[in-house]
């Protein structure tokens, strides 16, 4: 079991205190899309409509978790010129307004080893990041970056898949802090077919080794499977669907003649609507 030290992060920590007796809603947005300008505005728009934690994706060239629709942003992103140090532009312009939800940046080593990991841990410190969750560093390789976190209180975050053994629940358990993400499904994210009483099953497990909160996410592409998903969790993570209906969105205001600063509102406003449905159900 974990040492009872749920959260060194008092933001996270305050979330799920805020959100006992109900599964928290984690919407996942790749940074830089649908624009850089749009991002802290999109951000607020997401905890207006009910999120109690934002995961904002770190664009990488080759984000081997990620399905198509995921990686296609990250795609956009980088192309409008989106780097880490964007990214964590743009968590500091965002905490102007709100020092009050969470922040947990996902994504991989590369552009964090090229900062320099001291480097970047100081940098997602100032700019109010909360939680690190970073794909290519398991808990067997991730010691001296977590310490790094500890020391200026960021949760580091860890990936659980379906076919995790009970000793590498045990390695992570010692480490995690904040939450775990489990992957609902075998594959990318993305992937349609979540089958959610498995998951159910398969948390109580977790639950034997894991003692702080445990987000499920990869599959999770309507409302109803966010409410079943959302019974048996502490946390309902939802990516590649917010990003769909934000492509969606903005492609028909662009088609329609709607300038790039209107197909962000749409997108935003897409997003918003979705989530306050999600939200109601939880």
């Amino acid at each position: 079991m974990a040492d009872g030290k749920t959260s060194s992060n008092a933001r996270i920590l305050a979330a799920f205190e805020r959100t006992a007796g109900r599964a928290a809603l984690v919407p996942y947005v790749t940074a830089g899309d649908p624009s850089i300008e749009a991002m802290p505005r999109l951000m607020h728009a997401m905890v207006d409509a009910g999120a109690d934690i934002i995961e904002l994706g770190v664009p990488f060239s080759d984000p081997m978790a990620d399905g198509p629709v995921i990686q296609l942003a990250a795609e956009r992103a980088i192309a409008r010129g989106t780097s880490l140090a964007t990214v964590l532009d743009m968590v500091a312009q965002f905490r102007r307004d709100d020092d009050v939800t969470p922040v947990v940046l996902m994504g991989y080593a590369n552009p964090i080893e090229r900062m320099g990991q001291e480097a970047f841990v100081q940098r997602a410190a100032q700019a109010g990041v909360d939680g690190m969750l970073v794909v290519d560093y398991p808990p067997e390789e991730a010691g001296h970056f977590a310490a790094l976190l500890a020391d200026v209180r960021i949760d580091p975050i860890f990936l659980l898949a379906p076919t995790s053994t009970a000793e590498r629940m045990q390695a992570l358990a010692r480490m995690a802090r904040g939450y775990v993400y489990y992957v609902s499904l075998k594959g990318v994210t993305g992937s349609a077919a979540l089958d959610t009483e498995a998951v159910a099953r398969r948390l109580e497990e977790v639950r034997r080794h894991i003692s702080i909160p445990v987000g499920v996410g990869f599959g999770i592409r309507d409302a109803q499977s966010a409410q079943q998903i959302g019974k048996t969790a502490d946390a309902v993570v939802i990516g590649s669907r917010l990003i769909e209906l934000m492509q969606a969105a903005a492609r028909a205001c662009a088609d329609g003649g709607g300038t790039p600063a209107q197909a962000d509102d749409a997108a935003i406003g897409a997003v918003a609507q979705w989530l306050r449905e999600v939200r109601s159900l939880l």
